[in-house]
């Protein structure tokens, strides 16, 4: 399987959504992958509900969408009525995992976990076997354009190691800092799908940098 790229919407032109989003579905990006943040779980505020609406209404790839957000278990039902094909919770806000990533599943969405880079991978052990996805965020979450942190590395071999364990179908991603200089090591490692915020949306020609992403 070709890795799956997935251009983060938090760092499109908010202004012209339509033209970003119409471009996402042109190019060879797979999914779009959205992030939904209150200010609360993460210092920063994004987009919500109205937003994604208006995103989905263009969207012909599957919504990855990402909450950074406390007690996402009130939301799951809205975000899958609005299209979300991927829901992925942080391990870090929930109080009740496995009872949140068995509600993501009976909405009908694939079930995703999130880890901060802090966050140990073992801590996995015991619900690899039921996770659809796993985010390794590769910055502390909450901020587009940071530096890549350099242990994602050997977080992804760690992890890819659990799945294989276990037997797991759980594909691995990694949101932030990715750029055509880490993609190939971080693919090596055992990456399926690689979020692209900045890197993409502020070059001159993003198709062309999602191109790039594809063929390594």
């Amino acid at each position: 399987m070709s890795v799956i790229i997935a251009p983060s919407i938090l760092a499109a032109d908010f202004a012209n959504l339509e033209r970003d989003s119409k471009m996402v579905n042109n190019s060879d990006a797979d999914w779009f992958h959205i992030d939904i943040m209150d200010g609360v779980f993460v210092p920063n505020i994004s987009f919500g509900m109205p937003v994604l609406a208006a995103i989905q209404k263009h969207a012909t790839k599957p919504l990855d969408v990402h909450l950074m957000i406390v007690d996402p278990d009130r939301y799951i039902e809205t975000f899958a009525s609005l299209g979300a094909k991927i829901l992925t919770v942080h391990f870090e806000a929930c109080d009740h995992l496995h009872r949140t990533i068995q509600k993501i599943k009976s909405c009908g969405m694939k079930a995703g976990l999130a880890l901060n880079p802090h966050t140990p991978i073992n801590n996995l052990s015991s619900i690899i076997q039921d996770l659809d996805l796993v985010c390794i965020m590769s910055v502390n979450p909450g901020f587009g354009g940071q530096s890549f942190i350099q242990n994602t590395y050997n977080k992804v071999k760690e992890l890819k190691n659990l799945i294989i364990h276990h037997k797991s179908a759980c594909l691995v991603e990694i949101d932030g800092g990715v750029t055509d200089t880490n993609a190939a090591q971080l693919i090596s490692c055992g990456a399926d799908i690689l979020v692209a915020g900045s890197y993409v949306f502020s070059a001159e020609n993003p198709e062309e940098k999602i191109k790039l992403l594809k063929e390594i």
